[in-house]
């Protein structure tokens, strides 16, 4: 009578013997797949002992687990559940001390030695049935590796993305630079001066999505990234800094739509907190200027910020533009007020003075050298103005 066929996604299980056979050498073949991982992987020798035992451990599971998978007849229901037991014999740091590479190469090389063994772990006439079970389990463990790996790649993923989160906290808050250093440190951060802060608004999504997106445009302008989001602003710490435009714009595929401002850069992360604090001003009183370049800086939008109640901004203006014009004398302050009183009328403003109109010409090239503000730039104008204004209510310099 013909046998009846088996369900579809089913093996014929090897006879008895042949089982029987494989375990009585499990032992032995785990030893011997370690032996020959030892001879032909450069990277696994210089592995330390305990590693080592791990991989030990895994190779002892393995073949437990083809015993049991060939003993179910390899049947897909029970396939998944039992190539994974194997990994669980390991402690999950394995997964962050081997590459998924490197476990590829260790599957291939057990696999190659059970192989070789066939002819002596299988009964008479059940060679080719053993090698094709062999075979197809070893897709099974390789799946399985790549599912460990993914699970891991994904805890990971989630934790660092909460730890970038509490640094960006951090730094937001003020926070000791003992403790910015200990979480930088635990994210890996090197501390490439200089460095600078960008906000601007989150493009939505999983955060780890965010990230993600993030340190991919960073890889590619090779800076050095730490980035966390609050609520709809996404924040990213840059080291390594040269060029705070480029680099801002380098970034700048990774946020969503509206201002991009870019805080000043500072020496080295634990003195970021200035930057932090001047991005996230210049990035609410952004839309205030809709003309303004993006990504723009945040001492760029200084007047901006000033009305939005930074007092930062405000002892900026006073200090490094109005008491640098009080500073210089020579009659530039009472220039710029004729100028501005006269509607930037340069003839105007010199019979206001009683003064020729190069020397006003003079005066007002000055006052740009002097602040960096050029009084004849209707931006730059409406700076002075401001600094006047604030230097004079709050004269102390």
């Amino acid at each position: 009578m013909a046998d009846s066929p088996r369900p579809a996604g089913t093996a014929k299980p090897p006879l008895a013997a042949t089982l029987r056979r494989v375990e009585r050498n499990a032992g032995d073949l785990a030893s011997s797949a370690v032996a020959r991982m030892d001879e032909t992987l450069p990277w696994f020798r210089a592995l330390p002992a305990d590693q080592r035992s791990w991989v030990m451990l895994v190779a002892q599971a393995g073949v437990r687990s083809l015993v049991e998978w060939l003993r179910s007849g390899g049947t897909v229901a029970t396939s998944q559940e039992i190539s994974d037991e194997v990994f669980a014999a390991a402690p999950r740091a394995l997964a962050r001390a081997i590459t998924l590479t490197q476990t590829v190469q260790l599957i291939k090389v057990t696999i190659d030695v059970a192989e070789a063994e066939v002819g002596h772990l299988a009964a008479a006439g059940e060679e080719e049935a053993l090698l094709q079970a062999i075979l197809k389990f070893s897709r099974e463990i390789a799946f399985s590796a790549a599912r460990v790996y993914a699970r891991a790649a994904e805890s990971r993923g989630a934790w660092d993305a909460r730890l970038q989160a509490m640094l960006v906290d951090a730094l937001l808050r003020g926070d000791s630079s003992d403790v910015l250093a200990s979480r930088a440190a635990a994210l890996g951060w090197a501390d490439a001066p200089p460095v600078a802060v960008v906000v601007g608004r989150s493009p939505g999504g999983e955060i780890t999505s965010v990230l993600h997106g993030v340190y991919r445009a960073a890889r590619r302008a090779r800076l050095e990234v730490i980035g966390g989001v609050h609520g709809d602003r996404l924040v990213v710490v840059v080291g390594g800094v040269t060029d705070l435009a480029a680099s801002a714009a380098a970034l700048a595929p990774s946020f969503g739509d509206g201002p991009i401002v870019v805080g000043p850069a500072v020496p080295s992360l634990d003195q970021a907190t200035e930057s932090a604090r001047a991005a996230l001003a210049g990035f609410r009183a952004a839309p205030a200027w809709p003309g303004a370049p993006n990504p723009v800086a945040a001492d760029d939008l200084l007047p901006e910020r000033v009305l939005a109640g930074d007092l930062t901004a405000r002892r900026m203006l006073r200090h490094d533009v109005y008491g640098a014009l009080s500073r210089a004398g020579g009659g530039l302050l009472e220039t710029l007020d004729a100028f501005f009183a006269a509607g930037g009328v340069l003839e105007s403003s010199a019979r206001e003075l009683y003064v020729h109109p190069n020397t006003v010409r003079y005066r007002l090239k000055r006052v740009a050298e002097v602040t960096g503000l050029s009084p004849l730039d209707g931006r730059d104008a409406f700076g002075l103005r401001l600094a006047m204004t604030i230097g004079r209510l709050d004269p102390a310099t």
